[in-house]
């Protein structure tokens, strides 16, 4: 009897060792850092969606798939290499050239604030951020991967960045939506806000004679800037058409993604922020200058079915004098952001 007792108390002894073992060995828990954003003074708070919070680790992951030619079908561009950070991650080109020297369609974009928009790329094809970044991966005008699946592939082949996703997401098994979740954080953290236009209404600088006398014209019907390019964002999120072209001879636009004709010609008002850095400018990048800018609006646009009633001087025209030009470019240069354009957050130390 005292021998089977002692046989007995020995394997309860065995299985209590054996499901402590299997406590000790449980995996390490998943505690990405929280990264703290901070809304600029004066301005909105951005909308974060619930499914991909910001995170250091994101964060830090997004920044270098970001910088990384390794989205590319052949290795050899990264989104980065369209939208460059000296000129405020847009591209000093009418329109971008792929891995296969084929050209866009669309200049590319500023990528500006991007935590406050409400729709990406020039006709609002996709809404999120997340979203958006898929599409340029695969399209075979720009980096032309041949699928997500051999991206993820490829990137699963380096320990590095292995580590880097289970640190972000807490999964070693990734895949597309783990990669356009953590570019989608990084881009959210590009934020410009400390300009000379934000110091003055923080009370930190001032404008010179010919900025304030700008402002004013920006400010008033007298420019009629300031409908299309609300403050503090300097846009209004909203499809316009702008006048750009007859009906004969303008860009489908809006009307590609939405199928309505009344969007036929409409496209996202940009920001103005860093204006100074972005050129050229509109959707096709026509305009080389700020000056052609100005010119066409103090021209007033031409007519079409779906133009803008906001542009109420079309066939009139501003009537602005060449000082006013003057001054509303040099107001639209206090705009631009030299700390956001050398922010070593936003490269690749």
């Amino acid at each position: 009897m005292l021998l089977k007792f002692s046989k007995l108390l020995f394997v309860i002894i065995i299985i209590t060792s054996c499901e402590q073992d299997v406590a000790v060995e449980m995996p390490d828990l998943y505690e990405p850092t929280v990264f703290i954003f901070e809304t600029p003074v004066g301005f909105p708070p951005p909308k974060f969606p619930a499914d991909n919070p910001l995170t250091v680790e994101g964060i830090s992951l997004g920044k270098k798939l970001f910088h990384d030619p390794i989205l590319s079908g052949n290795n050899t561009m990264s989104c980065a290499d369209c939208h460059f950070q000296n000129h405020a991650f847009s591209e000093p080109a009418k329109v971008s050239i792929g891995i296969d020297g084929i050209p866009g369609e669309f200049n590319a974009s500023a990528l500006i604030n991007l935590a406050w928009n409400t729709a990406q790329f020039w006709d609002g094809r996709t809404i999120t951020l997340e979203e958006q970044a898929l599409d340029p991966v695969v399209s075979p005008i720009e980096l032309h991967s041949i699928s997500w699946k051999q991206v993820v592939e490829e990137l699963s082949e380096s320990k590095t960045y292995v580590n880097l996703f289970k640190s972000a997401f807490g999964t070693e098994d990734f895949d597309s939506t783990h990669v356009v979740k953590a570019i989608a954080q990084f881009e959210r953290t590009l934020v410009s806000s400390n300009s000379k236009f934000d110091k003055v209404m923080r009370y930190e600088a001032a404008f010179t004679p010919s900025e304030i006398r700008g402002k004013e014209i920006f400010d008033t019907e007298k420019g009629d800037c300031f409908h299309c390019h609300a403050q503090p964002l300097f846009t209004n999120n909203q499809f316009m058409n702008n006048g750009l072209d007859t009906d004969e001879d303008m860009h489908p636009g809006r009307m590609n993604v939405s199928g309505d004709i009344y969007d036929k010609g409409k496209f996202k008002t940009p920001t103005l922020r860093n204006i100074e850095l972005t050129a050229p400018y509109m959707h096709d990048g026509r305009f080389e200058t700020l000056e052609e800018v100005i010119e066409h609006y103090d021209f007033g646009g031409h007519q079409s079915n779906t133009v803008d009633p906001l542009m109420k001087k079309i066939g009139i025209g501003l009537g602005l004098t060449d000082q006013d030009k003057i001054d509303l470019i040099n107001f639209l240069k206090t705009l631009t952001d030299s700390s956001f354009v050398t922010n070593q957050n936003y490269s690749l130390n």
